[in-house]
């Protein structure tokens, strides 16, 4: 080997050195030829253990027919995402989920690589999760009695506000707590979805049946599969007879967090559950019947999350039986004054404090504030103050930097706002007209067709709209050069 072909082997391995996951790679024996540090490190091994010797020497629990590495090597066919769990010579356990590749060379087969993700830890929590809903879920169906320190705490009477649109949605979601069918809950993070979510079931006939949450972005579309639908033991290598969420939720509710997150695959597996009303764990042949109700939420607007291609469109129209949409905080100025006084009296009785109130200028601050992290935001904001507070008042230096400063501030440009002043109808009509098309354009990146399905009118429409409001700002601009020019000779 030269000097150059040297210097680039020393690079590569230098760079599969460096990776966090961890990189094994074996000859076409099965001999192990590299093991990097984060590989041993998740094996629990020294690489001067593993190099030089065969794979199932090393890791006995293995088989031919179970190891990833050794089914690469016999049928040369890629492995992505597979779930194994396996123990080294030590007796030590392992979770990964690995992708393992063949190694070709001039068109022959002479090795495989596999990239493996740690998941020990993450999978021994949830197995732990699921044993402890399964326990809670037995001891209420014995007793009748809700033993569960997991369960829906909210109801709609602790949901405060004086604003119009959302005691409207609560109107709504009472309504629908009545029935079984699917809710999806739409809002920004920290409007308060989960405790709609909670109010829903604990004003429903399923009020003392499971409550059972799941967030789908926490988990990797292996693991998530699993627990949603449960597994039978053999159906991957370390896999368990275990039930599922759909299973322990049977008769009461399941709540989906971040449903666009869902892997797409998944999601599909989720569409035939609510429709035929059966689930069938993973490795399974035999289906069992649920009666769950699948109540759903998103941060991101479900019509985008079509678009971008992380929400399929059947399993949009089937969880949208009945929709609601969470304001923003910003969008319930009403609203700002109730919450402030209750997250005060409530830091009060934690902190055995007697904070009276803000300041008039926090207040003001606090209305023209954009509040990106919403109702959560200022609950934290009201906390932080309430540490440092030592008087009556919360002033604006207890407050956060970001929102003393003015950061994130209250109002973007182009968005709506009512004028102080009667104005013109049609001016103030085409104001809101702009107002609208900015934020649609700014919510969906610049995509004038999502941009219009958003508005809810043709392409053509706002294609038109966007060029008229060009043309009238060039002529504004070239108004403004042409006086300036006027002064300048003047």
């Amino acid at each position: 080997m030269d000097r150059e072909a040297q210097e680039m082997v020393e690079m590569l391995r230098a760079i599969l050195a460096s990776i966090d996951e961890g990189i094994h790679a074996v000859d076409r024996d099965g001999i192990t030829i590299y093991y990097n540090d984060s590989a041993a490190k998740l094996d629990g091994l020294d690489p001067q253990e593993v190099i030089g010797r065969h794979l199932l020497e090393v890791f006995p629990s293995l088989q031919t027919s179970t190891s990833t590495l050794l089914k690469v090597i016999d049928t040369g066919e890629r492995i992505p995402d597979m779930p194994q769990m396996y123990t080294n010579y030590r007796g030590t356990k392992v979770h990964t989920v690995n992708t393992t590749l063949p190694i070709m060379s001039s068109g022959r087969l002479i090795g495989a690589l596999e990239v493996a993700k740690d998941l020990t830890r993450l999978k021994e929590l949830n197995e732990k999760l699921v044993d402890l809903q399964a326990q809670i879920v037995s001891m209420e169906r014995g007793t009748g009695k809700k033993k569960s320190p997991i369960e829906a705490r909210w109801t709609f009477a602790q949901i405060l506000t004086q604003e119009r649109s959302m005691l409207l949605l609560k109107e709504l979601a009472a309504r629908a707590a009545t029935t079984s069918s699917p809710v999806l809950v739409f809002g920004e993070t920290g409007t308060g979805k989960e405790l709609f979510v909670q109010s829903i079931h604990n004003a429903s006939p399923r009020r003392n049946r499971p409550f059972i949450a799941q967030n789908c972005a926490a988990l990797p579309a292996s693991l998530l599969e699993g627990l949603l639908f449960g597994t039978v033991k053999g159906s991957f290598t370390g896999a368990e007879n275990r039930p599922g969420l759909f299973e322990l939720a049977d008769g009461g509710t399941l709540f989906l967090d971040e449903i666009n997150s869902m892997p797409l695959e998944l999601q599909a597996k989720l569409l035939r559950v609510l429709q035929e009303g059966i689930v069938r764990r993973v490795g399974d042949a035999k289906v069992i019947e649920v009666d769950v109700r699948v109540l759903a939420a998103t941060n991101q607007n479900p019509i985008v999350a079509i678009e971008r291609g992380n929400l399929r469109a059947d399993l949009y129209y089937r969880l949208n039986v009945v929709s609601l949409h969470l304001p923003r905080l910003s969008e319930r100025p009403d609203d700002i004054r109730l919450l402030t006084k209750h997250f005060i009296e409530k830091f009060n009785r934690k902190f055995g404090r007697a904070v009276v109130d803000v300041t008039p200028e926090v207040f003001d601050r606090f209305v023209r504030y954009e509040w990106p992290g919403n109702v959560r935001e200022l609950e934290h904001a009201i906390e932080g103050a309430m540490n440092i507070a030592d008087g009556p008042y919360l002033q604006m230096e207890h407050l956060p930097w970001h929102i003393r400063e003015g950061h994130f501030s209250a109002k973007q440009e182009g968005d709506f706002s009512l004028p102080h002043a009667v104005r013109p109808l049609r001016e103030a009509l085409d104001q809101v007209e702009t107002a609208l098309i900015e934020q649609a354009m700014r919510e969906t990146n610049g995509n004038i067709q999502q941009a219009a399905k958003l508005l809810q009118v043709p392409r053509q429409t706002l294609q038109y709209r966007l060029n008229k409001a060009q043309d009238k700002e060039g002529r504004e601009q070239l108004t403004k050069r042409s006086a300036s020019r006027g002064k300048a000779d003047m």
